[in-house]
């Protein structure tokens, strides 16, 4: 029913930026939260950073100052602008759409997206 599709990952060089997108559709009446989680290898999967609709943000420590999530108009698109990477951002980023309601259910659910790999090259 719902669908998250990432894009913008890839190879970057120490020091650089890479924005991520991630596009929420289906039957969707409202997202409460959406953000970006990753899983380095041989890692548990951790927060990056999240966006209410009203407009809060929480980030990860490691990226604070770093990293940027935006989420226009509250709408089903959310980005993440990543400057001054390093190494040590290299993993596959996750798109998540939390507290989601679809049309005709009453009932929440968190959905995720199929993941994009970003490397960062030192």
């Amino acid at each position: 029913q719902v669908q998250l599709v990432e894009s913008g990952g890839g190879l970057v060089q120490a020091g650089g930026s890479l924005r991520l997108s991630c596009a929420a559709s289906g039957s969707i009446l409202l997202i409460n939260a959406m953000g970006w989680y990753r899983q380095a290898p041989g890692k548990q999967r951790e927060l990056v950073a999240t966006i209410t609709s009203g407009g809060s943000t929480n980030y990860a420590d490691s990226v604070k100052g770093r990293f940027t999530i935006s989420r226009p108009n509250a709408k089903n698109t959310v980005y993440l602008l990543m400057n001054s990477l390093n190494p040590e951002d290299t993993a596959v980023y996750y798109c998540n759409a939390d507290g989601t309601l679809v049309f005709g259910s009453t009932r929440r659910s968190s959905y995720w997206g199929q993941g994009t790999q970003v490397t960062v090259s030192s």
